[in-house]
């Protein structure tokens, strides 16, 4: 989708230490280092388009074979893709939706596009004065339990478990297949690196999800 990703060679954490919760809390420097790198993900995000693997999904979604989606996306291309919102569940968050630290409210996306354009490097809240932050979970910062536990649920109860371009190194996400295959659902894995779920897996395709995916629904199609 043209998005640089964080964890694989060449992605943003290789290129930059991320920004801490307690540090963008308790310090304006480090909300202007987040800001401007929120930025420059931003050009990208608004650029980007869902690709054949959001689509795919989409299309086993209007064909009554898809629950739901659990991603770590931050970017709302499944939703564009045709997903319904209520069906995609983002477990760390929304980078395009943007949250006060105080008084929690949900922030206009443009008006802090505003903020930021009139040179304010670390807008704040005009309702409280507390610190905006795109809504989505920092390095640090606890994990919403209601989308963790849905989550959860979805997985124990699942027939089928899809784990689509994910390394399955960060928690609690790591731990949804193991979830799915210990309740007996088939687990299959498309992800081009190795991840620790390979060897308890019924499929393991070494494959782009944007080669695999749309072949996959195609077939399902035919039948």
């Amino acid at each position: 989708s043209g998005i640089p990703d964080y964890r694989s060679q060449g992605g943003i954490w290789e290129k930059f230490r991320p920004v801490y919760f307690d540090e963008f809390m308790t310090s304006r420097k480090k909300r202007q280092e987040y800001w401007q790198r929120w930025k420059d993900l931003y050009q990208g995000i608004v650029k980007a388009a869902p690709n054949p693997a959001h689509l795919s999904l989409a299309r086993l979604y209007a064909m009554g074979l898809l629950e739901a989606v659990v991603t770590q996306n931050v970017d709302g291309l499944h939703q564009a893709a045709g997903v319904p919102p209520e069906k995609v569940i983002e477990l760390h968050g929304n980078t395009l939706r943007i949250r006060c630290m105080h008084c929690r409210r949900i922030v206009p996306l443009e008006d802090v596009l505003q903020l930021l354009a009139s040179a304010d490097p670390a807008p704040e809240c005009e309702a409280c004065g507390g610190y905006l932050k795109p809504d989505t979970i920092s390095f640090g910062q606890a994990m919403p339990q209601e989308q963790v536990q849905t989550a959860t649920t979805f997985a124990r109860e699942c027939d089928l478990f899809i784990v689509v371009g994910s390394t399955l190194v960060v928690q609690p996400a790591a731990h949804l297949p193991v979830q799915a295959k210990d309740h007996g659902a088939f687990l299959a894995i498309i992800n081009l690196s190795e991840t620790p779920c390979d060897r308890m897996c019924d499929v393991l395709i070494p494959e782009k999800a944007g080669i695999v995916l749309p072949a996959v629904v195609g077939k399902v199609e035919s039948l």
